[in-house]
C-alpha cells in the first residue's frame, strides 16, 4: 500500500468513531455492547486495524494518527463503561419491580439480639446500688501482689493466699482473683467519705457446675466516722429486697476474710433452704491504715458478690458454663 492510501486510510478515524458510539448508544443489552467492543476494539476491531497500519505511514505522520486512534479507543472505553452502567441499572431496578422487593424490610428468620443475661444483671445491680448513693469504680485487671493481696491484709506467708488459686505472669503480675484491688486504689486517691462499687471480670483456676475460670464479682464499700456493722446489714438487706424484687429471708453467718473484721456470709431462704448469696464485713483497721486513712477516726464496711451466682437464683440456673456456651436457644430467654 502507498504512503497516500496510507494516510487516506487513516482519515477516516473520525467517522469509525462516531459509526462505533451510535452503535454503544442503540445497544439495548449488555451482549449488544460487548458486540461493539469486540467489532471496534477486539483483537481483529476495527480500530486496533488502524493501530497495526501505523508503521505504514511516515515518521511525521505516525504520532498525529497514533495520538487520534488512542484519543478515540478512550472514548469509546468511556462510552462502553458508562452504557453497561446503565444497563445494569435498569436491569436491576425492572427485577426489583418485578419480584416485588421491598429492600428496606428485615431479612426473613432473624432473631433480635438480647442483652446478655450477665450483663443485664451487672447492669440490674449496678442501678440499685447508684440510686442508694455509691459510685462505680474500675480498675485493672493485670495487677500486683501488693493491690491485690498485701495492702488487703494477705501477705506472702499468709493462710488465706491458699483460698486463691491465682493466674501468675511471673512473680508479682497476675490476673485479679477480686476487684477488691479497685478498693485499695480508690481509697489511695480519695478521702473519706466514699462510697464505691466496683464491678468487673476476675479470675481463678477453678471449673465446674457453680466455677469458671473467669467470672464477674462486684466489690463494694464505704467508708466514713462512725460506720457500723448494722449498717452494713441494712444496705445489704435493701439490695437483695430490691434485686429479687421481694422481701427475703437474710441471715449473717460469722465467717473469716483477712481484709474484714468481723465477716459475714450471707444467706438468703429459698425453695431448698438456705442459700449462701455473698460476704462482708467490717473493713480491717490495718487496711485502712495501708491507704493511708486513720481506722481511729473512720470506719467501713465492703462487701463482694458474684454476678453470675445472681443470676443464677434469680432465674433458677444450676450449670454457670450455659452463661458462655452461646446456646441461642438459652438466651433468648432472656
Amino acid at each position: 500500500m502507498s504512503h497516500v492510501s496510507a494516510i487516506k486510510k487513516m482519515s477516516d478515524i473520525k467517522q469509525i468513531l462516531e459509526q462505533a458510539l451510535e452503535a454503544i448508544n442503540n445497544a439495548n443489552d449488555l451482549h449488544m455492547v460487548e458486540h461493539a467492543r469486540v467489532n471496534y476494539l477486539g483483537k481483529k476491531g476495527i480500530l486496533t486495524e488502524k493501530l497495526k497500519q501505523l508503521g505504514k505511514l511516515s515518521i511525521e505522520d505516525r504520532p498525529r494518527a497514533g495520538q487520534e486512534i488512542n484519543q478515540a479507543k478512550t472514548k469509546l472505553l468511556d462510552a462502553i463503561a458508562g452504557k453497561k452502567q446503565k444497563i445494569e441499572k435498569k436491569q436491576f431496578s425492572e427485577k426489583i419491580s418485578s419480584e416485588q422487593i421491598d429492600i428496606s424490610l428485615p431479612g426473613k428468620g432473624q432473631t433480635p439480639g438480647n442483652i446478655h443475661p450477665i450483663t443485664q444483671t451487672l447492669f440490674e445491680i449496678q442501678e440499685i446500688f447508684s440510686t442508694n448513693g455509691f459510685e462505680i469504680a474500675d480498675g485493672p485487671e493485670i495487677e500486683d501482689n501488693y493491690h491485690n493481696f498485701e495492702a488487703l491484709n494477705i501477705p506472702e506467708d499468709h493462710p488465706a493466699r491458699a483460698m486463691h488459686d491465682t493466674f501468675y505472669f511471673d512473680a508479682d503480675r497476675l490476673l485479679r482473683t477480686h476487684t477488691s484491688n479497685v478498693q485499695i486504689r480508690y481509697m489511695k486517691e480519695n478521702a473519706p467519705p466514699i462510697a464505691i462499687i466496683a464491678p468487673g471480670k476476675v479470675f481463678r483456676c477453678d471449673s465446674d457446675m457453680t466455677h469458671t475460670p473467669m467470672f464477674h464479682q462486684i466489690e463494694g464499700f464505704l467508708i466514713d466516722k462512725n460506720v457500723t456493722f448494722a449498717d452494713l446489714k441494712g444496705v445489704l438487706n435493701s439490695f437483695l429486697n430490691k434485686y429479687f424484687n421481694r422481701e427475703l429471708q437474710v441471715r449473717f453467718r460469722p465467717s473469716y476474710f483477712p481484709f474484714t473484721e468481723p465477716s459475714a456470709e450471707v444467706d438468703i431462704m429459698g425453695d431448698a433452704g438456705w442459700m449462701e448469696i455473698l460476704g462482708c464485713g467490717m473493713v480491717h483497721p490495718n487496711v485502712l491504715k495501708n491507704v493511708g486513712i486513720n481506722s481511729d477516726e473512720y470506719s467501713g464496711f465492703a462487701f463482694g458478690l458474684g454476678v453470675e451466682r445472681m443470676a443464677m437464683l434469680k432465674y433458677g440456673i444450676d450449670d454457670i458454663r450455659l452463661f458462655f456456651e452461646n446456646d441461642i436457644r438459652f438466651l433468648k430467654q432472656f
